[in-house]
């Protein structure tokens, strides 16, 4: 199983190696998966074909990578403004997000097992102060697809930079800003030692779903035991990751200000831009493609409908 994440970072790299090592437990060395780093078979955003040619028994994934198959996808990874990871793992298992998510994957004759739910992004990383619109215009800035979209509109230059290349060229001083990922694995991949400025909160990417992928024959040639086995593994992985993100955030946010690092809070006119344009976006992405919009649509009437629990439950 080819993973997309580095097994030794924290969230998504603990998450593939918690996950294969419950599985060994749960199912007494039965389905014991044998870990391979990120690129060593395909390359990480070719995995899922990868696994449909047969190359991949299996891969470990982030349903973004699928959003080139299909924009639904899209709805399981980065949502700007959509649902936190609680509310996400609640569409996933209690609403139909579980049924949406698995029919697209089947579409393409695989089947996908959300494995994993990881919390908000930080807001980004930037040379200099970013507190107005006018501040992004002309601005060379690296986000994520519907994210770059929202930001295109506030008259920004994307540069398309894989993960791996964006601390180099924001160290040169060849782009100004953009996302990179969670701040624990921004802390461990070294962005403190830039002296550059943290933005939060990470309103591109409030929560996003990992998973688990077979060809659909591959998984439907296991016994009904051993597939209830790599289901029964995926929910254990997503509570766990759920339990350690927000303690493991929390101390990569102290370490990066012990390192020197500002964390700043995006202005209340810049969320407020980036809100109004994300639903211009959206809206954009649903007139195109049906099973976006139908998703969406159920994503959103699923989260409204705990809003009035939350705002009475919760003390102030």
């Amino acid at each position: 199983m080819q993973t997309a994440f580095n097994p030794n970072l924290p969230g998504a790299g603990e998450g593939v190696r918690t996950f294969t090592k419950t599985l060994k437990h749960m199912s007494a060395g039965g389905l014991a998966i044998k870990i391979i780093e990120p690129g060593r078979v395909a390359p990480t955003p070719d995995m899922l074909d990868a696994v449909v040619a047969g190359d991949l028994e299996a891969a470990f994934t982030w349903a973004g990578y699928s959003m080139a198959k299909a924009p639904v996808f899209s709805l399981f990874a980065t949502v700007p403004f959509g649902p936190g990871p609680e509310d996400m793992t609640s569409w996933l298992l209690e609403g139909d997000g579980g049924r949406i998510h698995h029919e697209a994957y089947d579409k393409l004759g695989v089947t996908g097992i959300p494995c994993g739910v990881q919390g908000p992004k930080g807001g980004g990383w930037f040379r200099g102060d970013f507190n107005t619109v006018d501040d992004f215009k002309g601005a060379r800035v690296r986000f994520g697809r519907i994210a770059s979209k929202v930001i295109e509109r506030l008259g920004a230059n994307l540069v398309p930079l894989p993960p791996g290349e964006f601390f180099y060229n924001l160290q040169q001083g060849k782009v100004d800003g953009g996302e990179m990922a969670t701040p624990a694995i921004d802390a461990a991949l070294g962005f403190d030692k830039l002296g550059l400025p943290y933005y939060m909160p990470g309103w591109q990417q409030p929560s996003s779903v990992l998973d688990f992928l077979m060809r659909k024959d591959k998984w439907e040639s296991l016994t009904l035991p051993q597939r209830a086995q790599i289901e029964t593994a995926c929910r254990a992985n997503i509570a766990w990751m759920l339990s350690r993100s927000p303690h493991t955030q929390a101390l990569a946010l102290e370490k990066l200000q012990v390192a020197g690092v500002v964390i700043k809070q995006w202005s209340p006119e810049l969320l407020a831009a980036f809100r109004q344009n994300t639903d211009i976006v959206l809206k954009e992405w649903a007139e195109n493609d049906g099973d976006f919009a139908a998703a969406w649509a159920n994503q959103k009437k699923f989260v409204a409908q705990g809003v009035a629990w939350r705002s009475l439950s919760r003390l102030p």
